[in-house]
């Protein structure tokens, strides 16, 4: 797959190459080239522990990037379509019939049962989404017959996903979740129905996309993905092409507003995906907000250590957006990278002393402060080290609990209380005074002195 069309990298880039609407460049400066591809090395080497649970943003990553190894590529694939045969290898019907409303109706747009929400199982919408969208960009092409169930069951999460906004004004998952839904149906050029366009456009104007821990720059970005891939499809009518239009220009003004003088678009996670939206929208190489967001990235690529941020950030670097794959060409592909094994953190001599702090608001706990407490443990600890020395240290009887995700160990209950996406409360990670961690449990490495909060909060 030829380069992208923004290499911050290679800059500025040169004229269109094989790849429709890509542009090649000169090769890029040594230092810069090295490091992007260490880092899809490392990916790579991250992925290939059978331990760990597939994941499609990390297909997908690999697919999007200049150089590949194709035969670890196809394995993981393999393990991505077990993991999804398992639950989705029933049509919606079948796996719903015993739910199904006795007088229930076909409906022409996505899915023939009515039943209610709290029957049917969680909406995956997400997943699934990144799943179809890895799906559109394997090669060779693959059969279309299992996807077009596949997209069956999104378009079926997409109405389940906003049945939630009878109770609480949004879907029950997230706008993120739902604007991937929408992403991946378009890209798979799949009709999406105005109505479902336009709560999203909605969301967009009314500025619905934050939430309780501030702003949400990801998912402003992923919504603007699928407006951009939807007006470019064409699939709508010119009245809704213009909002479409005028969505995109107002969430990438916002973005330019809102960089921040380290370069970085809110943090340097939520980066890569509005760094998408300038690629997808052409305008990487008349915005200099992308140029020094792409230098702030470069410059901070060990802040990508895990599986799930390096994919998050590869794309952007190697200069492309999820809409790439939507004019994807199955061609010769570089089969040269070889997967680099993970480092382990080095030894630490001596101990750390975190103090450990966990907070619940009202009305959920009268008391607000449950727990605060001097934990000491060895250097070069994880959070999750932290909190493992906290439950054994004892008397005080401090509790967890983690749920094991692709993205690694989630924080899901704390001293008995747990953190559910149907009461939409997680637990907030922060150092303080009020400083969002962007980095797992098992990820975060705190410093000796430091005060870190947990937090139950809404979404």
């Amino acid at each position: 797959m030829p380069r992208g069309k923004c290499l911050g990298w290679a800059w500025p880039p040169h004229p269109p190459l094989s790849f429709p609407g890509a542009l090649g460049g000169v090769e890029a400066p040594g230092e810069a080239a090295a490091a992007v591809r260490a880092l899809s090395a490392r990916l790579l080497g991250l992925v290939a522990d059978p331990a760990r649970d597939p994941d499609p943003s990390v297909y997908l990553a690999l697919r999007l990037a200049g150089d590949h190894d194709l035969r670890g590529e196809k394995r993981y694939l393999a393990r991505l379509q077990d993991a999804f045969q398992h639950r989705y290898g029933r049509s919606v019907q079948a796996a719903l019939r015993p739910h199904a409303a006795p007088h229930s109706h076909p409906q022409q747009d996505a899915v023939a049962t009515e039943h209610t929400t709290a029957e049917a199982e969680w909406p995956e919408t997400g997943r699934l989404a990144l799943y179809l969208l890895g799906l559109r960009a394997t090669c060779p092409p693959l059969e279309p017959g299992p996807q077009r169930s596949l997209v069956t069951w999104l378009k079926y999460y997409l109405e389940e996903d906003w049945a939630g906004s009878r109770q609480h004004g949004q879907p029950l998952t997230s706008y993120y979740q739902y604007s991937l839904g929408v992403l991946a149906l378009c890209v798979h050029r799949k009709r999406v129905r105005e109505e479902v366009i336009r709560r999203l456009l909605a969301a967009e104007h009314h500025g619905r996309f934050g939430h309780a821990g501030g702003s949400a720059m990801d998912t402003e970005a992923v919504a603007a993905l699928a407006f951009a891939c939807l007006e470019r499809e064409r699939t709508v009518g010119a009245r809704l092409a213009a909002e479409l239009r005028a969505a995109v220009r107002r969430v990438r003004r916002r973005m330019v507003e809102a960089q921040g003088r380290d370069g970085f678009f809110g943090n340097v996670y939520s980066t890569p995906w509005a760094m998408q939206v300038f690629i997808a929208t052409d305008a990487c190489r008349m915005q200099p907000a992308y140029g020094r967001a792409m230098a702030a990235l470069l410059e901070n690529l060990d802040a990508f250590t895990t599986a799930a941020t390096a994919a998050q950030a590869l794309p952007v670097l190697h200069g492309r957006s999820y809409l790439d794959i939507a004019s994807m060409r199955c061609r010769e592909e570089l089969d040269t990278l070889t997967p680099l094994s993970p480092e382990l953190p080095p030894e630490l001599p001596g101990n750390v002393t975190v103090r450990l702090v966990v907070e619940c608001p009202e009305p959920w706990c009268p008391q607000h402060q449950l727990y605060d407490r001097p934990v000491p443990a060895p250097a070069g600890a994880s959070l999750l080290d932290v909190l493992r020395a906290a439950a054994a240290q004892g008397p005080h009887n401090f509790m967890f609990d983690t749920q094991d995700t692709p993205q690694g160990p989630f924080l899901s209950r704390v001293l008995g209380l747990e953190a559910r996406q149907q009461k939409r409360s997680y637990w907030q990670l922060l150092t303080a005074p009020s400083t969002s961690l962007q980095m797992g449990v098992a990820d975060y490495r705190p410093h000796d002195g430091e005060t870190l909060i947990l937090r139950l909060s809404e979404w």
